[in-house]
């Protein structure tokens, strides 16, 4: 019998306390060995060569790996400064240009620190991203930005567990994984609402993408419209990312239910734009026959015809203080205010 072999009665692991993020370190082979009830040796081997310990002990470790969120550290021994340099982050798309603006501003400001920005596509499911967690947890960068704050529980343990600095961007929680740097997505709609039910329209309809993002700001659309005494608003929904062609599409889709909004309340901007050019090949004045709201402020909004009324969203104060506050934590510093909220502004233009 070997030594592996000759381990205690197979035990149910009990919850390992969180340990302190970097300074003080997350999970390790150590607390997942201590755990286990084997040394870090044989965690190791039943990480890496399985087929070199038992059955059972495999079982203890997966175990003890699951309770603890545990993901090994592919670049232990490699950098002996255990510090890579590298900073992480997360966006659902680059397909449209929405969080370009924070992308960009993430590299400078990284840069200038000394640091190297890499970059991932999540899409909009919870998988895609817990995936990409996995992937970077295990090479240990100095700092992950996510985009919002829906986690699965295991992606957020996961996160935990590991003691990296982690950056929530583009929402608000009072209870982030660790920091975050956001905004109000129902308080950006209950203003558009309230904005659009102050200028007389009283026939909204929303048009808004399939994302939990965009839901929340329908959904503050309709409680500002319903304060006004305006309910029932026709809803659309579309597949995110929203484009140009959804926007025509969902245009035409209200108009054939013989819906006739005097606004259209759309998620993004490029939806409005869309729809400003379905109206327009139907010969509707904008906003004559039918105004538009869109969401984001991107550069094409302003020079549309007609221009697009919008909320804006300073992407680029995201993006620095996301690096700033990585940066601050990689390098031992604490953060004063790990929770911003940068607020956002309606910019009335000819479409609304």
């Amino acid at each position: 019998m070997t030594q592996t072999q000759k381990q205690g009665p197979k035990q149910d692991p009990k919850p390992v306390a969180r340990s302190a993020r970097r300074g003080s370190g997350g999970i390790t082979l150590s607390d997942v060995s201590r755990l286990a009830g084997v040394s870090a040796i044989t965690v190791s081997r039943a990480l890496n060569t399985p087929d070199r310990v038992s059955p059972e002990t495999r079982e203890r470790v997966r175990l003890a790996v699951e309770s603890t969120g545990y993901v090994p550290n592919l670049l232990a021994g490699g950098l002996a400064s255990n510090r890579s340099r590298l900073v992480a982050a997360l966006v659902p798309t680059i397909a449209g240009p929405v969080f370009l603006e924070t992308i960009q501003a993430l590299t400078d400001t990284l840069a200038g620190r000394g640091y190297q920005l890499l970059l991932g596509q999540s899409g909009y499911g919870e998988s895609r991203e817990d995936a990409l967690i996995d992937a970077l947890v295990g090479r240990r960068p100095d700092g992950i930005v996510l985009t919002g704050v829906m986690r699965s529980p295991e992606g957020r343990r996961r996160l935990v567990a590991a003691g990296i600095p982690v950056v929530e961007t583009w929402d608000l929680t009072p209870t982030p994984v660790d920091m975050l740097v956001g905004f109000s997505h129902e308080q950006a709609g209950e203003a558009v609402g309230h904005y659009l039910a102050g200028k007389g329209y009283r026939r909204p309809a929303v048009v808004t993408g399939d994302d939990h993002r965009a839901m929340q700001r329908q959904r503050g659309i309709e409680r500002a419209f319903a304060q006004h005494g305006i309910v029932g608003l026709p809803v659309l929904t579309v597949r995110a990312p929203t484009t140009l062609g959804s926007g025509r599409e969902a245009l035409r889709s209200l108009l054939a239910r013989h819906a006739e909004p005097d606004v259209l309340c759309c998620s993004s901007d490029a939806l409005a734009h869309g729809a400003i050019t379905e109206a327009h090949s139907r010969g509707m004045s904008v906003p004559g026959d039918i105004a538009v709201m869109g969401f984001g402020d991107l550069s094409f909004a302003r020079h549309a015809f007609p221009a697009i009324s919008t909320v804006r969203i300073d992407g680029t104060a995201i993006g620095q203080r996301a690096a700033g506050f990585i940066a601050d934590r990689a390098e031992g510093r604490g953060v004063a205010q790990p929770v911003v909220d940068i607020g956002f502004s309606l910019v009335q233009r000819e479409s609304a």
